[in-house]
């Protein structure tokens, strides 16, 4: 089955005493008011869904102004008009996918809802900043008024191009690779019989990646959950019957062509084709604040933007999903949805272009979705499209996208559980219930990296989990590679002995396989995993073993030559063998810096954390990984642990930048405050707004 592609305020403070109605019964009569909590989070009480929305775009004003208003000066790309030339790239990326005009377009044919939805919460925006122009830098304030135009091609840019294009465009730099972990537990393997989900997205800590976490409330609505920020809706959220959460799947849905020059245009087909040409002046900020204007001469094939040209070779690139316009209004159907069958008529509008989705809620349901716009395509398998694409043949050019029905999904298995971290849809679950000769062999690859299975194993042999066990397992910092290689290496230390490698045997046998703060040992095989090579394993990877694969050392000396070099390697860098794990790296957000805890998925570690180096002071700093942590329990009344590591606030002078560091560091979550009278008992303050009709 397929579908076609389209074409290309007044505001009080009130004291904390000041108490009204009970959570979840908003009514018309009463004030649209947001009480923030002593963690810097919103919950927002709209007098209706409109005024909500209003509320909310004030709120990530309130937290993030300025980190807003320069994400939005991006989309228009006009930053380097705004700051300056070192934001010219990201201007020219803007223009060659023509993102301010895609966003009118999508203006002009959304749904009634998603208007409703951006234009409410642009006022929240544009309102927050005529009251509060004090708390915004002024070299922000240029970018202001916000429009609808701005949030759609925001929106667009993060989805389409920093998500879902990324690889391809930076191919045609690849630092970190946004990932994400998930669960969905059935009642069937549910200590309280009751369905529970585990959020948990890894992101870089910072610009359009960081997470605004809220909870929004207005008549027939309440949903408590996080939006990327500057996007006008919650995308991970549950609410009083369900929830659900992304992770990255292995989608490919765009591609990169590469194209064959001749006679001043390309060859498709046997003939030549003119390219598109068009020029856009930009101007630039000096550091005088002088403006100089350069112009920037883009090009577009059949294929889509050419991003460059070497060599009498030149790339372009094809995104799926750049003209959906509705997707507020995806999200927030989903998230008022009550039930399976309307959470999932809310997907069927299939306007979010990639992302898993996993899903659970009160009645017991679990579901596993390969979500996306997946390109209908004539031949080739995943790795073929993953590739550089010939671009002389028409034929690899598509045009339509598979329908929901087409989608790899997994509902309510045999085995209790639903999984994804980031890995392919076929193991979803465990025992695997999809087979990939089901489906085109385009869509997904056949790959299982050591984290999701570390995911499969942590619960597959635990059939009555509870609400703190399954905590624990997303808080688990334990190395999956060391549960698989440890042993071997200690068995070749024994039959390769070396006075070097038996020192560093001594430390690691004490060692408890974990990354906590106070791990010893951690980082030393850290060291020697690093050092270890693909073809050193004795057996690979293999998917009919997929979770107990790769195993065994080939070369047991070569091993044991590794780990000499690699005590050696922090003997230099830390003075011990033992160096504590969060002695060496460490989370530094504003003013908090205290010890880090979980590390990179390349060793299967659940709590997946990526650290810089700083050679001043020989530590790594936290940059990427755990994001926002929600575990929810679905009975009658909803049960949630939370936390959002980096806090909820940019904005300078917030108490709430880098607050919950500390509860991150004891590997800790806070409850998620979803009655009105426990959030009164923890607020900071309250507001109440009259938004103008």
């Amino acid at each position: 089955m397929k579908t076609r592609l389209p074409v290309c305020w007044k505001k009080l403070v009130f004291p904390a005493a000041f108490l009204v109605m009970t959570f979840g019964t908003a009514q018309a009569q009463q004030p649209t008011e947001i009480i923030w909590d002593k963690y810097g989070v919103p919950h927002i009480y709209g007098r209706t869904t409109n005024d909500m929305y209003y509320a909310y775009g004030w709120s990530q004003m309130h937290n993030h102004a300025n980190l807003i208003l320069k994400l939005y000066g991006q989309a228009r790309g006009r930053a380097a008009e705004y700051w300056g030339e070192t934001y010219l790239p990201s201007d020219q990326q803007i223009h060659l996918f023509n993102l301010p005009e895609v966003a009118r377009q999508q203006y002009a044919r959304q749904d009634a809802d998603s208007k409703t939805i951006v234009e409410s919460f642009v006022k929240g925006i544009n309102a927050y900043a005529q009251a509060h122009p004090e708390a915004i830098d002024a070299t922000m304030k240029q970018v202001l008024p916000v429009t609808p135009y701005d949030v759609l091609a925001h929106s667009t840019r993060v989805i389409c191009l920093e998500f879902l294009a990324r690889q391809d465009i930076a191919t045609a730099t690849h630092l970190l690779t946004p990932g994400s972990n998930s669960y969905a537990i059935a009642p069937s393997r549910s200590a309280s019989k009751k369905a529970m989900l585990v959020t948990n997205p890894h992101l870089p800590w910072g610009d359009f990646f960081l997470f605004f976490e809220a909870h929004l409330t207005a008549p027939g609505f309440n949903a408590y959950g996080v939006s990327l920020v500057g996007q006008p809706v919650l995308n991970i959220a549950f609410n009083d019957n369900l929830g659900w959460t992304h992770t990255v799947n292995t989608i490919d849905a765009s591609d990169r062509y590469e194209l064959t020059l001749q006679d001043g245009g390309y060859l498709l087909d046997g003939a030549v084709q003119l390219l598109e040409k068009k020029t856009v002046s930009l101007k630039i900020r000096q550091a005088d604040g002088s403006m100089k204007t350069r112009d920037l001469a883009l090009a577009y094939s059949k294929h889509g933007p050419v991003i460059g040209e070497k060599n009498g070779k030149a790339y372009a690139i094809r995104v799926a999903g750049l003209a959906n316009a509705s997707m507020a209004s995806q999200y927030h159907k989903m998230a008022q949805a009550k039930d399976l069958k309307a959470f999932e008529d809310a997907l069927k509008m299939m306007q979010n272009p990639m992302f898993n989705v996993i899903y659970a809620d009160k009645a017991g349901n679990i579901l596993y979705l390969f979500n996306g716009n997946v390109p209908v395509r004539s031949e080739g398998n995943w790795a073929f499209w993953n590739n550089t694409v010939d671009g002389r043949s028409s034929k690899y050019i598509w045009n339509q996208y598979h329908q929901y029905e087409d989608l790899p999904r997994v509902l309510n298995p045999p085995a209790g559980f639903v999984q994804n971290a980031n890995d392919a849809p076929w193991t979803s679950t465990y025992p695997m219930v999809l087979k990939p000769s089901d489906y085109p062999p385009y869509m997904a690859p056949q790959v299982m990296t050591l984290r999701p299975q570390r995911a499969v194993n942590l619960i597959k042999d635990d059939a009555s989990i509870t609400f703190d066990e399954l905590i624990g397992y997303k808080l688990n910092t334990g190395m999956e590679a060391a549960d698989r290689f440890l042993d071997d290496l200690l068995a070749a230390v024994n039959q390769y002995p070396d006075p070097a490698a038996q020192r560093a045997a001594a430390v690691l046998q004490k060692w408890d396989k974990a990354t906590n703060t106070d791990s010893r040992g951690a980082v030393l095989f850290a060291s020697w995993f690093d050092k270890l090579e693909p073809g050193m394993l004795r057996i690979p990877w293999n998917p009919a073993q997929p979770v107990t694969t790769p195993d065994g050392l080939k070369d047991p000396q070569q091993a044991v030559a590794l780990l000499v070099k690699a005590a050696a390697d922090v003997q230099q860098l830390y003075g011990a063998l033992d160096v504590a794990w969060g002695e060496v790296n460490r989370f530094l957000v504003g003013s908090h810096n205290v010890p880090a805890n979980g590390g990179s998925e390349r060793y299967g570690i659940f709590r997946t954390m990526y650290f810089s180096p700083n050679k001043q002071d020989q530590k790594n700093y936290a940059v990427a990984g755990d994001t926002y942590v929600a575990v929810t329990e679905f009975g009658d009344t909803v049960h949630a642990q939370v936390l959002l590591s980096y806090g909820n606030a940019t904005q300078p002078g917030s108490k709430h930048i880098g607050d919950q560091l500390p509860l991150l560091s004891q590997k800790k979550l806070r409850p998620a405050l979803l009655d009105r009278n426990q959030i009164l008992q923890n607020m900071e303050k309250r507001e109440t707004l009259s938004p103008s009709n």
